[in-house]
C-alpha cells in the first residue's frame, strides 16, 4: 500500500514509539487485522481529536469495534500513505510524533496533513490511546490532483 516507515531499528526504542512506528507500518501495508492487534481492547483512537468528519460526536473510537470501524471509514478508503516523522518526543508511557502523512485517494488526489500524533501504551507495550492533532481545513487546503 505504499512507503513503509524507517526508523532505526538498531537503536533500543521506548515501547510507545515502537508502537507508534508498528501501527504506521501496518497502516502502510494495508494490514487491517495487525493493525488492530497493536490495541488494547479498551483502547480508544482520537483522529483527529475532537469533532469531524470521523467523529460527529467528538469523543473518539473506543475498544477494537470502533477501532476497526474507523479503520473501514477512513484508512480503507486511501489507496496509499506515507508518513514522514520530522521529530519524535517520547516521555514515560507515551510518545508525540511530529510530521506529515500524506494520503492518496481515489481520483489521483493527494492530500498532505501536517500533525502532531500521540501515542500512549501500557505495561504490555499495547496502546491504549492513539490522538492525532491536525486540522481538517489545513489538510484539505493541500487538496490536488497528482498524476501517477
Amino acid at each position: 500500500m505504499g512507503v513503509q516507515v524507517c526508523w532505526d531499528v538498531d537503536a533500543e526504542q521506548p515501547p510507545a514509539r515502537v508502537a507508534s512506528w508498528k501501527s504506521m507500518n501496518a497502516t502502510c501495508r494495508g494490514a487491517k487485522d495487525e493493525w488492530l492487534a497493536l490495541f488494547a481492547d479498551d483502547a480508544v483512537v482520537e483522529d483527529p481529536v475532537g469533532k469531524s468528519m470521523f467523529d460527529e460526536e467528538g469523543r473518539g473510537h473506543h475498544g477494537h469495534q470502533g477501532i476497526a470501524a474507523f479503520w473501514d471509514l477512513t484508512i480503507a478508503k486511501v489507496e496509499r500513505f506515507e508518513f514522514v516523522i520530522k521529530d519524535s518526543f517520547a516521555a514515560g508511557d507515551e510518545v508525540a510524533n511530529v510530521g506529515t502523512i500524506t494520503t492518496y485517494l481515489p481520483g489521483g488526489y493527494r492530500v498532505d496533513t501536517d500533525g502532531v500524533f500521540v501515542y500512549r501504551v501500557g505495561a504490555d507495550g499495547l496502546v491504549r490511546s492513539m490522538r492525532a492533532f491536525w486540522e481538517t481545513e489545513r489538510a484539505m487546503a493541500t487538496a490536488r490532483q497528482v498524476s501517477g
